[in-house]
């Protein structure tokens, strides 16, 4: 069994690990076709993407959790099989679909979520661009903590979390420019997984272009060279996590058991 730990971005900010062609391209092929034939009730439309939220609803009081499809839980006990959450067991999964050209401003996922994250990238490569955490006098002005299915570039508030801030920072162009640190590659079928800081203190977010220029900014090139240019095309990420208040209710026409 592999140690993610081997997989360590040495040069990136701590603590992030890279594994590359973690799933095979006939299990990539398998996943994506799940993700397609959900029903349609199951999507949920944003302006710079849509989603699909399995396990339930996380939420500071707590998550009532829903049953996880065995297509999904093949790769949730995978990532268990490798340790990532220590003692814990992810029991949730968000999946996104970016289209060529969408992304997601910078964010922190926030402290409902276990402080690890890991990402399976289907489809296409993207950069998660990573940013300074920030500081106190603009954290007393902006909200910065958001769930990764919530953030769009204006604030959104789901009927689901009423009263739940889920407001992001608009950042300008100039304070991304002063915070950039750099860029992680998610390669089609490796697996990322962010924790310490990096996942706590430090914002991440995918930038809104169609390409992407490799240069020493990325901390893990690998067998890119600097000046190559890779188009995106459609990328699903399933975001496993662990979310550690939970309720073993089961959802009923709407209302807790």
């Amino acid at each position: 069994m592999i140690s993610y730990k081997e997989y360590r971005v040495e040069n990136a900010p701590c603590t992030a690990y890279y594994i590359p062609e973690f799933i095979t391209k006939e299990e990539e092929q398998k996943v994506t076709q799940q993700v397609y034939s959900a029903p349609k009730p199951k999507w949920k439309e944003l302006a710079h993407r849509r989603l699909q939220n399995w396990g339930g609803f996380p939420h500071p009081k707590g998550m009532v959790t829903e049953a996880i499809p065995i297509w999904l839980q093949q790769q949730m006990d995978h990532i268990t099989d490798l340790g990532a959450f220590g003692d814990k067991i992810p029991n949730h999964v968000l999946v996104n679909e970016y289209l060529a050209g969408q992304g997601i401003m910078p964010h922190v996922d926030g402290p409902i979520f276990y402080p690890t994250i890991t990402t399976i990238s289907l489809g296409s490569h993207t950069l998660l661009d990573l940013y300074l955490p920030l500081q106190p006098d603009l954290e007393s002005s902006q909200t910065h903590t958001c769930n990764t299915d919530q953030v769009q570039s204006t604030p959104l508030t789901h009927p689901e979390q009423k009263g739940q801030s889920t407001s992001c920072p608009e950042f300008g162009s100039s304070l991304l420019s002063e915070s950039y640190v750099g860029s992680l590659l998610l390669e089609p079928r490796s697996l990322l997984i962010l924790q310490g800081d990096l996942y706590t203190s430090y914002l991440h977010g995918i930038g809104e272009v169609k390409e992407d220029v490799v240069t020493e900014k990325i901390f893990n090139r690998r067998s890119h060279q600097l000046g190559d240019v890779l188009t995106r095309s459609t990328r699903i990420s399933l975001t496993i996590r662990h979310v550690p208040k939970v309720f073993k209710s089961k959802l009923i026409f709407g209302k807790v058991r």
